[in-house]
């Protein structure tokens, strides 16, 4: 269970078997095959991670995430993360070095759907266990390329985006005037969370354009300061990341409209809690980063400890605005809501 209470005691959910899992994890894998990788369930020598970039501050909680964990639970852990959320090619090239390296079990959150593929096959075909946190590997490239992925721990982004929806329309006037502004066009997660918003908002209010920013503030900035250029009327704006989201608040700043536009966005990034505490963001629908970095570790120790994984782990959300964003930030990389660890019970935890 996710606490504040716990948080204090452990940086993550709930406290583990942590001397039974170390040893698994530490101990020699049986399962291992002629090119030197291990089997599946086998008990990994060490973990690796492959991340996005740390440009984001997403990404840097999700680093904190994995490194605390690993830490704290005796589990042996390298975490390599791309130069920046757009460099596809450096990632799978990271990847591909430590696939030929000693890892039994990786936690992979790709750029994109396919940027990854490639480099996994030869990790899947070892039988390592493969880990996909946060955006999501494309099912058919994997299935094509022969990966099996043990487990899929992400955000729920279509209902994240739902709850940015159902935001606006309850804090605007029906049939205002709403922008959106995604990240990278054609990018899953962008997509799946502008979908969502779409249909909590359905016909309550109007979208009078969307654009995509690159996940990029700077860009967002730019984006958002020609809309409101182009729709003076417009009443709210939608990012699919906090950065983006900022990016808009500093948009609207100059314009002269702080609180007449409403703006939120998805991440929950701590510079965007204290945005929404001091009125700039109008909420966030936080995610958990740090938490999707530790339930990607938990997860190897899971199959270390000759546990069945379940398909998919909901991490936790949370809808964060002016009222409750000062308890956001204090409990911060922590949700400040509770939250049920499906892999809590598989680690022998109470």
């Amino acid at each position: 269970m996710f606490s504040k209470e716990a948080s204090k005691t452990r940086a993550v959910f709930v406290a583990v078997p942590v001397v039974a899992i170390a040893l698994a994890l530490a101990g020699c894998s049986s399962g291992s095959d002629s090119s030197g990788g291990s089997s599946s369930g086998s008990g990994s020598t060490k973990v690796a991670a492959v991340i996005k970039g740390l440009d984001n501050p997403f990404f840097q909680a999700m680093e904190d995430g994995i490194k605390t964990t690993a830490k704290e639970d005796g589990v042996d852990v390298t975490v390599q993360a791309a130069a920046d959320i757009g460099d596809t090619t450096g990632q799978a090239d990271k990847l591909t070095t430590l696939a030929g390296q000693d890892y039994g079990c990786f936690v992979v959150n790709p750029i994109s759907g396919t940027n990854l593929v490639q480099a996994l096959a030869p990790v899947a075909a070892a039988g390592t266990t493969i880990v996909n946190i946060d955006n999501p590997i494309d099912a058919d490239a994997a299935e094509a390329a022969g990966i099996d992925i043990a487990t899929y721990i992400g955000t729920d982004n279509k209902a994240a985006g739902g709850k940015a929806g159902d935001f606006i329309t309850s804090n605007v006037d029906a049939g205002a005037e709403v922008a959106v502004i995604g990240g990278v066009a054609g990018d899953v997660t962008s997509a799946a969370r502008i979908d969502g918003f779409t249909a909590a908002a359905g016909d309550k209010v109007e979208i009078v354009q969307e654009e995509a920013a690159d996940w990029k503030r700077d860009v967002a900035l730019t984006k958002a300061t020609d809309i409101i250029a182009a729709h003076p009327d417009v009443k709210a704006f939608f990012a699919a990341n906090d950065d983006m989201g900022l990016g808009i608040v500093k948009a609207v700043e100059n314009a002269g409209l702080t609180g007449e536009i409403v703006v939120v966005s998805v991440d929950g990034n701590k510079d965007a809690l204290q945005s929404v505490a001091d009125g700039g963001l109008s909420a966030t629908v936080a995610q958990y980063p740090y938490a999707i970095g530790s339930l990607g570790v938990q997860a190897c120790e899971v199959v270390a400890a000759g546990e069945e994984l379940p398909a998919t782990v909901e991490s936790p959300t949370a809808l964060v605005t002016a009222d409750v964003a000062q308890e956001a930030i204090d409990a911060f990389p922590q949700p400040f809501e509770e939250f049920d660890n499906p892999l809590a019970d598989l680690l022998g935890s109470k």
